[in-house]
């Protein structure tokens, strides 16, 4: 850890921030170094007390959400006496009057494709490059090395069977999406396709052949010599889907982020995606590898000539939430700097070069900067954001409203208030989505005292989650989202299922929504075919017309209607939080990994990150608190899935043993006991401590 401090304009910076402010990211921009620092420095003397205000008024709101809790304590949930009660504190909010949105310079990737979304950890250069590049994938290798299609292949070398199975499913999805007039894709021969509908054919690449459906592009790779082309009556190799169309590039809940060396090791990266230098060099199978950004691709249209279209994903950066504070900058009193503004001064900062074209490659065509912020809890946190981004334009010389943002409906008080948060930013909200880990997360803890929550697994099944999804899209189409801004949907966690994610992530798009995430490549490969099954834009058309989905549905509390599981029910529910905890928190503390492929109890590998480890802290909370659970079984259950755990990791050079005295173990157990009284039930403020004391330790 670097603790090494400057003064910069009253701040306290540390120095390996300055330098790389003033080394790296301002050299290009035009801004002098002392400017940049008065500027930063005026920005937390206005910003940095409003901030420390709002997080007063979220613990203000908890507790007197608590207090009517406890005081209706044994009696079923009074749903008009509740609402009325959220009313009069202030918790929920008059609705504006009817709106649309309105932000302008918008690319097309975020305002009219309908497409998958990856959401990356910015620390990782190598996963970076792999989302960047995730624009465009092949079909084939992506049915073909995974369980989208039943079986295996048979061999390491090439199975033909299984290669037949993968060339019978991609015909099939190419008579869906471009059907041909006459016949099927598989008995085409070559040359030109005759098309049901012609205007598909948009492009030509030497042999190949570039077609559109839906907004997105399918390009069929002719090449005769290869092994799967020269068996195929019409050379047909491949294919190549524009995959996806977005990337999240991720500061917040997939990384461990806790100092200043960590945060300027995820804005290098950022930079290094901003000015295209990005480079990963690494070993695989006896080979070294050099990883760059892909180049933009280049086709001829009908008429010869020559087009291009962007070979990498649009990149947005996903900042910090208001609650956090950073070592990295320390205010004139000596106090850590709230996090969450240092992100949107450096990451627009550093956009600047994509802004300017310093760099080998252009991210945003239309001349905007993108930042998702998570974790806001109502209109007035929104606005607060809005209002930043202001004095953060007025710093980098641009003009109003040039940095878009994405609005997360991952907090229950942003749900409730949907429409007033969409308003408070209408000028510059570009994207909205569910996150179904975060808001239950949420959902426990907010009504911690109410009483025993329902099992996590049936917890997909609960009112408020369908009238959450639901509205979300509601309140989108309403406010004018079509054909403007991204409606979002959460991730499929599941990288190895991709058969399952087949069957069962086509529900977004039918939605109305129009991007969902997904944890790897592959995955929005697949993921990109369900939105040439489905027209999201007509769906959008029908959902439109809906009625909007009551708010009492969404204030629908998951309580346990009988909390009398059994001795087992509890048992299994404890262990399978336990572990979970324990598989994350141990890589998080140890090693500094914010989110991987992390085993479950059964074995299963699923992405974690702090969202689930809030879902999983929270509930276990909320059972001690309401005595479905003992200390003693809960402690219990860490002594017996901290061997499992161990056993889950043992290939696993880096891997630390889980021991009752560790800081691991320390901080897991410090989330479930000391869980209902964390900040709206985060786990940020404990790992941070936890991870800390770690690298102190090194």
């Amino acid at each position: 850890m670097t603790d090494t401090m400057i003064q910069r304009a009253g701040l306290h910076v540390a120095e390996v921030l300055a330098t790389f402010i003033e080394q790296h990211a301002l050299p290009g921009t035009g801004i002098a170094p002392d400017d940049f620092w008065q500027g930063v420095a005026g920005i937390y003397a206005r910003f940095a007390p409003e901030n420390a205000a709002l997080l007063a008024i979220r613990d203000a709101f908890q507790a007197r959400i608590d207090e009517w809790h406890r005081a209706h304590a044994g009696r079923p949930v009074d749903q008009n006496a509740y609402r009325t009660f959220l009313h009069d504190i202030g918790y929920l909010v008059a609705r504006p009057a009817p709106f649309a949105i309105s932000p302008a310079d918008v690319d097309d990737e975020v305002a009219r494709i309908a497409g998958p979304q990856l959401v990356v950890p910015i620390l990782n250069a190598r996963f970076l490059l792999n989302a960047a590049n995730a624009r465009w994938g092949s079909l084939y290798d992506a049915l073909y090395g995974t369980d989208a299609l039943p079986g295996r292949p048979a061999t390491t070398g090439y199975d033909p069977d299984r290669g037949e199975q993968v060339i019978a499913w991609g015909h099939a999805f190419l008579n869906r999406a471009v059907p041909l007039s006459n016949g099927s894709w598989r008995d085409w021969a070559g040359g030109t396709p005759e098309l049901v509908d012609s205007s598909q054919l948009v492009g030509r690449a030497g042999d190949n052949l570039l077609l559109r459906h839906h907004g997105l592009h399918i390009e069929l790779v002719i090449d005769r010599s290869h092994p799967i082309g020269r068996d195929d009556p019409a050379g047909l190799a491949d294919i190549v889907l524009e995959s996806a169309v977005t990337t999240i590039c991720d500061l917040e809940d997939s990384v461990a982020a806790v100092d200043a060396d960590d945060k300027v090791a995820a804005y290098a990266n950022w930079l290094g995606l901003m000015r295209g230098d990005l480079r990963e060099t690494f070993e695989k199978n006896g080979a070294t590898i050099t990883r760059r950004l892909n180049d933009d691709r280049t086709y001829l249209d009908a008429s010869g000539t020559a087009f291009r279209l962007p070979g990498r994903s649009l990149l947005l950066a996903r900042n910090v939430g208001h609650l956090m504070t950073t070592p990295a900058v320390r205010l004139p009193d000596g106090a850590d700097a709230p996090e969450g503004i240092l992100d949107a001064i450096v990451t627009s900062l550093i956009a600047l070069h994509d802004l300017r074209r310093n760099g080998e490659h252009v991210n945003s065509r239309a001349g905007s900067i993108y930042i998702v912020k998570p974790k806001m809890h109502g209109p007035d946190e929104v606005a607060f954001t809005g209002r930043l981004f202001d004095a953060v334009e007025d710093l980098l010389g641009l003009a109003r409203y040039t940095i878009k943002v994405g609005v997360m409906d991952e907090e229950r008080r942003t749900g409730a208030n949907l429409a007033a948060c969409i308003h408070a930013v209408q000028q510059r909200i570009v994207f909205i989505n569910t996150g179904f880990l975060d808001r239950t997360g949420d959902e426990i803890h907010t009504a911690m005292q109410a009483g025993a929550m329902v099992r996590k697994a049936e917890m997909k099944n609960a009112a408020w989650i369908r009238a959450y999804e639901d509205r979300n899209v509601q309140i989108g189409l309403a406010c004018g989202f079509s054909g403007r801004a991204q409606i979002g949907k959460g991730m499929w966690a599941a990288p190895d299922r991709m058969r399952d994610m087949l069957d069962q992530k086509i529900a977004h798009p039918r939605s109305g929504a129009t991007t969902a995430w997904v944890p790897s490549p592959t995955a929005a490969t697949l993921h990109a075919t369900h939105y040439h099954l489905i027209d999201v834009a007509a769906q959008q058309v029908a959902r439109a017309a809906e009625g909007e989905t009551p708010v009492d549905s969404l204030l629908t509390i998951p309580l346990a209607a009988r909390p009398e599981w059994s001795p087992s029910d509890i048992a299994d529910e404890i262990d399978n939080n336990v572990q979970g905890i324990l598989g994350y928190v141990v890589r998080w503390v140890d090693q500094g990994v914010g989110c991987s492929k992390v085993p479950d109890i059964h074995d299963v590998g699923l992405m974690e990150d702090r969202a689930t480890l809030r879902i999983s802290s929270q509930h276990i909370a909320n059972w001690l608190l309401h005595g479905v659970a003992t200390p003693a079984q809960v402690d219990a259950a860490f002594a017996r899935m901290a061997m499992k755990v161990d056993a889950q990791n043992a290939a696993d050079p880096a891997y630390r043993t889980l021991e009752p005295a560790g800081l691991a173990m320390q901080a897991a157990r410090a989330l479930v006991f000391e869980g209902a009284a964390q900040p709206n039930g985060y786990t940020e403020p404990l790992l941070h401590e936890y991870r800390r004391r770690a690298k102190r330790q090194r």
